[in-house]
């Protein structure tokens, strides 16, 4: 039995423990979030020399800033002019940079450092943005700046890394013998700025320079150069900045004063120029049955094959590549092929240490990746591994008594045959190429091998149609008929119609083919204010060009039928030479690469639908910002600790772990409320 005095105890212990919940709720406190980040960047405090001191002599150079720093990518953002021979020594020690340069100093000289936004603080990477030190070995300082950009000439995609300089000696040897007088290196955006220079005439270049020479010393690198001399000045300029709030809200527009300072909207266009001397650039034997040739230029005669260790009279079917520069031999004989060298000698014209084309002779071995063994080995152990699947299925079948099913399992394996492969489709344009396709070369093809028939209605009638193979890819034979738009055809290919070179004969192949009708295409027309006999048309889709005309003679405008809808974009090249290639530039022969423009804006074409541009000013509209961004693949540097955005993100963050906590507090307050209920109900009952 329960005494009163048992139930006061019991009601004082829950008491007790209301109390401490209510207690332990009160005393609940918010976790704080660490508080705002640094949007500061690094500052200068002091250096030696001074910033813009003159009659400098030492060659160290030590600048200190306010706070710990980095320095990103020195080897690529540090530029020094004039440039350095010997690449000086740059080190980071705390809160200091410490810059020696290696070579003598040149007297009245500027000499400048642009760290670009190399420099970061150590914490929240705020880079210290286009920071440049100068010094002079004179009694004055060169303030001029060149800028501008520098242009893959092809593309217009911007180009890294390129090294772009001035020169005051105008002539044209000084590209080839001279290091620049002042220089700077593009950033991802292919921008540039070149500063401390002086006042006079100069002339601008950018080269890839690949071996540190700072002028144009191989022809492998690619070039640009500026066809008008430059006369670099400044003036006192305006410009007006936005000012925002503390929440990153606009506030207002401010005035500010700077000096301005020109040209700094130059445009160089590069390129790699096309190789001008010929010689055997690469032998490749990947497979057994064939081995290429590449030379460094198209040939203009063929060379001479002549086997050491086997007859090579007859002994292959040779592919060429447009330019005759990619010769591809596909051996008949399987005696010879077997063979896991190859001996030849090559005869050709090639160039001489002055450029002349002179006959020579290469000895070369043709070794293919795998040796014969190694192919044997893997078949024997593929076989062996068939053999013993195959038995185990036959000893299950045993088991179950199915004799029909083991004696197809018994069956010999078919013979190898030659694999045909038809490019057709269903709902394709009629400007699409039909193509039969093989893996080796067809020695012999019967002229009844091939049959087309045209559906009407329920019945299929033979239609007269030609079976080339292609001009090019011996591999490769066109199909070509009077295709009809919204036609289906069928294509079939007898067996045992086509000989391979190693004697496999094909299957019968059977195919649909089907074209779309005219209603599920579009026409795109392009038209120009002023035309050039070379100006040739591309239509890009997914950043492949898919068409591509040549504008007629007297003609203002270029039609583009059958297009599939979809996204397309639309640029041109001048086309001086007629050739139907855009062609680089040579700077040897003095020849800038041919133009090219584009039209900064997508056309999106629907089924059934025509759409015209508006007439094109090809250079309307500056080349810099011509390509359009969807096919740019200009990659930004490595985005800087964007302090601001995390600011913001943090207050985001911020307010909604306040109003979940605002959630959770209203939450115990009605837990609360309920306990005081509880509570006095329990004095009541005491």
């Amino acid at each position: 039995m329960t005494s009163k005095r048992s139930y006061k105890h019991l009601a004082v212990a829950a008491l007790s423990v209301s109390l401490a919940a209510l207690l332990s709720d009160c005393a609940a406190v918010g976790t704080p979030d660490g508080g705002a980040y640094d949007e500061t960047p690094p500052r200068v405090t002091g250096s030696n020399p001074k910033m813009e001191e003159t009659g400098v002599k030492g060659k160290k150079v030590t600048i200190d800033f306010n706070e710990f720093i980095k320095l990103e990518n020195a080897s690529e953002k540090v530029v020094i002019s004039p440039p350095q021979a010997e690449q000086p020594e740059i080190k980071v020690n705390g809160k200091k940079i410490q810059i020696e340069l290696i070579d003598s100093l040149k007297p009245n000289t500027t000499y400048s450092i642009d760290f670009a936004d190399g420099i970061v603080d150590n914490n929240e990477g705020n880079p210290l943005g286009d920071f440049c030190f100068r010094f002079s070995t004179g009694d004055s300082i060169d303030t001029l700046e060149v800028s501008g950009y520098v242009l893959d000439a092809e593309d217009l995609e911007p180009v890294s890394g390129m090294t772009v300089g001035l020169y005051k000696d105008l002539a044209d040897s000084a590209f080839e013998t001279k290091p620049f007088d002042r220089v700077a290196r593009t950033d991802s955006r292919g921008h540039f700025t070149i500063r401390g220079v002086a006042p006079g005439e100069y002339r601008a270049f950018a080269v890839m320079d690949m071996d540190g020479t700072f002028n144009y010393s191989a022809r492998n690198e690619m070039v640009a150069w500026y066809d008008s001399i430059i006369v670099p000045y400044s003036r006192p300029d305006v410009r007006t900045d936005s000012i925002f709030n503390d929440d990153g809200e606009f506030d207002s527009l401010r005035v500010v004063d700077y000096i301005h300072y020109f040209p700094d909207d130059i445009v160089l266009l590069a390129s790699t120029a096309k190789p001008d001397i010929q010689y055997l650039a690469r032998s490749e034997r990947e497979k057994h049955e064939k081995f290429s040739l590449q030379f460094a230029l198209p040939m203009d005669s063929m060379p001479e094959i002549t086997g050491i260790n086997f007859n090579a009279d007859s002994a292959y079917v040779l592919q060429h590549s447009i330019g005759f520069d990619t010769l591809t031999f596909w051996m008949r004989d399987t005696s010879v092929y077997y063979m896991d060298t190859l001996s030849i000698t090559v005869s050709y014209l090639g160039s001489d240490t002055l450029g002349q084309l002179v006959p020579m002779t290469d000895t070369l071995d043709l070794v293919p990746k795998e040796s014969r063994a190694t192919i044997l080995a893997k078949l024997e152990k593929e076989k062996k591994e068939k053999a013993e699947e195959l038995e185990k299925k036959i000893r299950k079948l045993e088991k179950n008594q199915d004799t029909l099913a083991i004696q197809a399992l018994l069956e010999p394996e078919p013979p190898a045959f030659l694999p045909v492969k038809l490019d057709g489709g269903s709902s394709i344009s009629v400007y699409k190429q039909i193509k039969v396709t093989f893996d080796q070369p067809v020695e012999f093809l019967s002229d009844t091998a091939v049959h087309v028939f045209e559906q009407h209605d329920s019945l299929w009638d033979a239609i007269p149609f030609e079976f080339t193979r292609d001009s090019i890819d011996i591999l490769t034979f066109m199909l070509d008929a009077e295709w009809q738009p919204g036609q289906t055809y069928n294509v079939r290919i007898d067996s045992a119609s086509i000989l391979g070179i190693w004697g496999q004969m094909n299957t019968k192949l059977e195919e649909k083919i089907s074209f779309a009708g005219l209603e599920e295409f579009s026409t795109l027309t392009v038209n120009f204010t002023d035309t050039r006999p070379g100006y040739t048309v591309c239509l890009i889709s997914d950043k492949k060009i898919v068409r591509q005309a040549k504008l007629e003679p007297g003609s203002n405008s270029i039609d583009f039928f059958l297009l599939k809808p979809g996204d397309y974009f639309v640029s041109m090249f001048d086309d001086v030479n007629g050739n139907g290639i855009w062609d680089t530039g040579d700077w040897y022969n003095r020849q800038q690469p041919e133009s090219t423009y584009y039209i900064n804006r997508k056309f999106t074409l629907k089924a059934d639908w025509y759409h015209e541009t508006e007439p094109w000013n090809v250079s309307s509209e500056p080349l810099i910002t011509q390509k359009p961004a969807d096919l740019s693949e200009a990659k930004t540097e490595k985005a800087k600790a964007d302090t601001h955005k995390k600011n913001v993100e943090r207050l985001e963050k911020k307010a909604t772990q306040i109003q979940a906590q605002k959630k959770k507090k209203e939450q115990k307050e009605e837990e609360r409320k309920k306990r005081r209920e509880e509570f006095k109900a329990m004095f009541k009952f005491l």
